[in-house]
């Protein structure tokens, strides 16, 4: 019964990976060989079909293995165009290879059909007579089957690789690692204004492990490492959120030509061949970066793909709203690549994200209510942290922290409660619900715990430790981790006795912090100078100048102990 053609649009590409050719070819109880056409082992198919119509191409949907055995050749086909014709058109409906079976119609393949498969660069393939075309069909059925089976294993070990990572003291970084090795590449999350936050693995075939510039500087590159770095950073583009700047899909300028412009959709086109003719298989999928196009903002895709210079690059919108973008960089783009890619950017956007929810309605309210003048113990409650807190000071090995870092520092340390302050981050966090731990990265310093209305000189106390640690070399240390004689005096006593022993530089707060620095690194000018980011002479000159207005000998020990008590209470 002939073909029907079936109006409407084409189908999607189903939901199993391709088999490609070459595993098809090597099925030794088909007995299939390739007579003509390149031998490329990229060359994939997604389904079988037989058909018998001197013209399949309106039966096609693109991406067949068409098998065929020649029942609809006339016998003067050799002498004509007739197989140019034939051909010409299976490979503009997108075939990916013609099977042609010997038996019953014809003994051997038709010369004239070789010569033209050779000519249109389609791969042509006998099938021997013992070898029927359903067995031809059901092989790549099977394939399909064990490439999808491989696939879903493939994607369940980068979940839970990922999810793991998520789970790590440093998230960002360990989910961009795991991703990188997962795609073989390198992925990079870029910042609302395409600066690189974070990056982890190797860009394929550029220069090594370096980074990609997006925007400004992407000019310096050169040959490939240039068109990859102006394709990734249209990509970037299109998918950033627009903004009333005129940043994001739509409105920037300054993204990068090349062909990132026009990221690819995987729905336009028919799978491999790039559509019919007169349609395009390209699509950013609702963005617009031409000049002409209408002024009103289309909303941005999710994502988008491209290629450049042999690089598969990717681009994926996080869903916090804040413009930030994963961007991904692989050799290949094997199956699944997209949806372990798609779980990477879901876990990026949970730890970047400022998440909308009754918990941060409830902090909102409790920074507007201290802003109108309550005290701190009667917006604790809203914070959800319980009676007892630790502030934390923490400053990083690296470069300054941003507030992607910080978000990830606070929520290893159980806390979105987070400052960043310079190159130190602060971190509000509840006491109790999770043990305070050394951070990767970090250098910390934790006060001890307080009630809410001493969260001021809990504040002083982790700055304290935090200069502490960074002149001992810690990663972390703890306000009060041994008891003291102040334990054994009463605090009003104490506070007393220390106000009049501190009383004569008690005016200038840079002798005081640095008489007190000094003590408790048992006198070390380097270490104090570390501490304090000052000079090592300028910490000799406040001590000398301590020591002449306290009238006393800072060597005696009896004098230090006293002293150091004294700042203790202060």
């Amino acid at each position: 019964m002939p073909d029907s053609a079936v109006p409407g649009p084409a189908p999607a590409v189903p939901p199993t990976p391709p088999v490609p050719l070459a595993a098809l070819l090597a099925r030794e109880d088909l007995g299939l060989r390739q007579i003509a056409g390149p031998r490329d082992s990229a060359t994939v198919i997604h389904w079988a079909h037989t058909s018998e119509m001197a013209d399949p191409y309106p039966y096609l949907l693109g991406g067949e293995l068409l098998l065929t055995a020649g029942v609809h050749v006339p016998e003067a086909a050799g002498s004509g165009t007739y197989f140019d014709d034939y051909v010409s058109r299976i490979v503009e409906a997108g075939g990916a290879a013609l099977g042609f079976g010997v038996a019953p119609v014809h003994d051997t393949v038709p010369r004239a059909l070789v010569v033209a498969c050779d000519d249109y660069g389609l791969p042509l393939v006998e099938v021997p007579p013992r070898t029927t075309f359903s067995g031809v069909a059901r092989a790549v059925w099977q394939l399909m089957a064990q490439a999808r089976h491989t696939e879903l294993r493939r994607v369940t070990e980068a979940q839970q690789s990922l999810a793991a990572a998520a789970a790590r003291p440093d998230p960002v970084p360990s989910v961009l690692r795991q991703l990188a090795q997962r795609v073989g590449g390198r992925a990079t999350l870029y910042a609302p204004d395409g600066g690189e936050v974070a990056s982890a693995g190797r860009m394929p075939g550029v220069g090594g492990g370096g980074g990609l510039r997006v925007g400004a500087g992407a000019g310096a590159d050169s040959g490939a490492a240039a068109e990859v770095s102006g394709a990734l950073a249209g990509l970037v583009a299109v998918v950033r959120p627009a903004t009333e700047g005129g940043s994001g899909a739509g409105g920037s300028s300054g993204a990068g030509g090349g062909s990132g412009a026009g990221g690819r959709s995987s729905s336009g086109g028919r799978p491999g061949s790039g559509g019919r003719p007169g349609s395009s298989g390209s699509s950013t999928a609702g963005a617009s970066l031409s000049p002409s196009a209408s002024p009103s903002p289309s909303p941005s895709p999710s994502s988008a793909s491209d290629t450049a210079a042999g690089v598969h690059l990717a681009a994926y919108a996080l869903g916090t709203g804040q413009g930030f973008v994963l961007g991904v960089a692989a050799p290949r783009r094997d199956p699944g690549d997209h949806t372990i890619a798609s779980v990477g950017a879901v876990l990026l956007s949970l730890l970047t994200g400022e998440h909308q929810s009754s918990t941060g309605a409830a902090r909102s309210s409790a920074l507007v209510r201290l802003l109108l003048g309550a005290a701190p113990e009667e917006v604790a409650p809203l914070l959800g942290g319980g009676e007892r807190w630790v502030v934390v000071h923490a400053r990083p090995d690296g470069p300054a922290p941003d507030a992607v870092t910080a978000s990830a520092l606070g929520a290893a340390l159980g806390s979105a409660l987070v400052d960043v302050d310079g190159d130190v981050v602060r971190v509000l966090v509840p006491a109790g619900h999770r043990e305070l731990a050394v951070q990767p990265g970090w250098t910390c310093g934790a006060s001890a715990e307080v009630g809410p209305h001493e969260w001021g000189s809990a504040d002083t106390q982790a700055a304290r430790a935090l200069s502490r640690a960074r002149a001992t070399r810690a990663r972390l240390v703890r306000h009060g981790e041994h008891p003291g004689l102040a334990d054994l005096v009463p605090p009003e006593e104490a506070a007393t006795h220390a106000r009049t022993v501190l009383a004569p530089i008690a005016a200038n707060p840079a002798l005081t912090e640095t008489l007190r620095t000094w003590l408790s690194l048992h006198g070390s000018w380097d270490r104090t100078a570390v501490a304090l980011s000052v000079h090592r002479n300028t910490v000799r000159q406040r001590i000398a100048r301590c020591a002449a207005l306290l009238s006393t000998d800072l060597d005696d020990p009896d004098v230090r102990m006293e002293l150091w008590f004294a700042l203790r209470q202060a």
